[in-house]
């Protein structure tokens, strides 16, 4: 592991540099790349350098009390304890520094939720998880832009998407794909009875035009009048962008701008995202396992998450955690379910990389 940092702490040095160089300064493409792995690299040097300095005062004061006056031999003993806490702290960062990089966690995200099983009840229970990553996201700065919606009669969402712009939004958020199950009385219901609704969420790095290459004979692009629930986004002409990717089959389509070019636009967004995942999906089947439990088929008996309303509960399946916060929650008070998600999949990479966790 040490070995390895060296080398880590030389390559930062190298792209430092390569950053200061006229001709990578002035290629936007190969200056977002070096400054991207920068960024990654500087934390774990700073964390590295800690360490090495952490370990020095160690080594000094063990001196200190092995052939020191009493007073000094005092002070070093006062201070191993401390010294040797933060050691292994720092060790525990440098392994999870160290583990492979989802090369996505830097990138945007477009976010999407749909109504699975439950009909006008699953779109409401749609538009409140929108709601609930809509609140997260401004607690945390980043920016939301809508891409598409489809809304339902009753005013859910029967289909969303947005872009979500800002530091490490992937890296929060890609664990929430999967099916989120609700159980609570619909506002629809009149005698009183809990119901079990289900949305799927899928969370897709944004592709950017380098990442994915699309040919414009692979399209077909349609264009319709905008429609919405109560007379919304109703427009008299053919404003609204279906696009078709003939190769994959993919469909994508925006109707929430007026003007056709910026639909387009946003549609576009949605299908570099999708087509990006197919790729890592294709080059990567563990990843495919992993979108093919993420999206599933909107079933109810299909969960990563349960919110029960009733009881104020919110259950993530995947690591056992139970919060009484639902309301909380789903006022984009988020953290308390993210940061053990977050902690259990660092862990198990740790066992698969050979770190004790």
């Amino acid at each position: 592991m040490f070995e390895k940092l060296h080398d880590l702490e030389a390559r930062f040095e190298d792209v430092t540099r390569m950053l200061a160089m006229p001709e990578i300064a002035s290629n936007p493409n190969e200056f977002r790349k070096y400054a991207r792995e920068h960024r990654h690299l500087e934390e774990l040097v700073e964390t590295w350098r800690r360490w090495v300095t952490c370990k020095a005062d160690l080594a000094e004061g063990a001196e200190l009390i092995q052939g020191g006056d009493a007073e000094l031999r005092e002070l070093a003993l006062a201070e191993r304890e401390e010294l040797t806490a933060r050691l292994a702290e720092l060790e525990q960062t440098l392994k999870l520094l160290l583990l492979p990089r989802d090369p996505n966690d830097d990138r945007n995200t477009v976010l999407e939720v749909r109504a699975g099983t439950g009909g006008d009840e699953a779109a409401l229970f749609a538009a409140d998880l929108l709601r609930m990553y809509l609140r997260y996201a401004e607690a945390r700065g980043w920016r939301v832009e809508m891409l598409n919606a489809h809304e339902s009669d009753l005013g859910g969402f029967k289909e969303v998407a947005v872009l979500i712009t800002g530091e490490g939004v992937y890296r929060h958020l890609k664990f929430e794909g999967g099916v989120h199950r609700v159980q609570r009385v619909p506002a629809t219901e009149s005698q009183g009875r809990i119901h079990t609704s289900a949305c799927t969420v899928a969370i897709m790095p944004e592709a950017e035009e380098v990442d994915v290459d699309i040919q414009d004979a692979e399209l077909r692009i349609d264009t319709y009048r905008a429609s919405g629930a109560g007379g919304q986004h109703v427009n008299k002409t053919e404003s609204a962008i279906r696009i078709t990717h003939l190769p994959t089959g993919l469909v994508v389509q925006c109707q929430d701008e007026k003007s056709q070019h910026k639909n387009k636009a946003k549609a576009m967004k949605v299908l570099r995202s999708k087509l990006l995942q197919l790729h890592q999906e294709a080059a990567d089947k563990e990843h495919a396992d992993a979108r093919r439990v993420q999206v599933g088929s909107g079933d109810r008996s299909e969960r990563i998450r349960t919110y029960n309303y009733p009881q104020n509960r919110v259950t993530d399946h995947r690591i056992g955690l139970t919060l009484y916060k639902l309301d909380a929650v789903m006022e984009g008070a988020l953290d308390e379910v993210l940061e053990p998600l977050m902690t259990h999949f660092q862990t198990e990479a740790l066992r698969r990389e050979g770190f004790a966790a």
